[in-house]
């Protein structure tokens, strides 16, 4: 009997030398995407999908470990220069924005994009209990 072989495509360089990094960074976790000018992603990388599992997520080590990684994939690609959108809140923003410098990419522009409420919905109504009087 034939075994079914499997082909593995070998993934070819896709010779982007400007792109964007973007950083989304939440209270729990660290997401960074590099992608092309036209927003088709090139590598990525979080915080929890390199290993890190919990509370840990959220931590600025674990931002630089994640962006390191997702910065070694896009340079693989022939990345060499990119512009930064940083948006949230949470602790690994910088630490990513500085790791990118470090693993060797120019950034060209740096953004924040994180959304911000221009006075948003009504807020919900307060409910006080009634106090006693004595």
């Amino acid at each position: 009997m034939a075994t079914n072989v499997k082909k593995v495509k070998k993934l070819r360089p896709k010779n982007v030398t400007v792109g964007i990094a973007h950083i989304h960074s939440s209270h729990q976790n660290t997401i960074i995407s590099f992608t092309d000018k036209q927003g088709n992603v090139i590598s990525w990388a979080s915080s929890g999908s390199i290993g890190f599992k919990g509370t840990k997520k959220k931590t600025a080590y674990a931002a630089t470990l994640a962006t390191a990684a997702a910065a070694q994939k896009a340079r693989e690609h022939g990345m060499r220069e990119v512009i930064v959108e940083l948006k949230g809140t949470g602790q690994g923003k910088e630490a990513a924005r500085k790791q990118i410098i470090t693993s060797g990419l120019n950034i060209l522009l740096t953004k924040d994009v994180t959304p911000v409420p221009h006075n948003g919905t009504r807020p919900p109504r307060k409910w006080f209990k009634r106090q006693e009087k004595r």
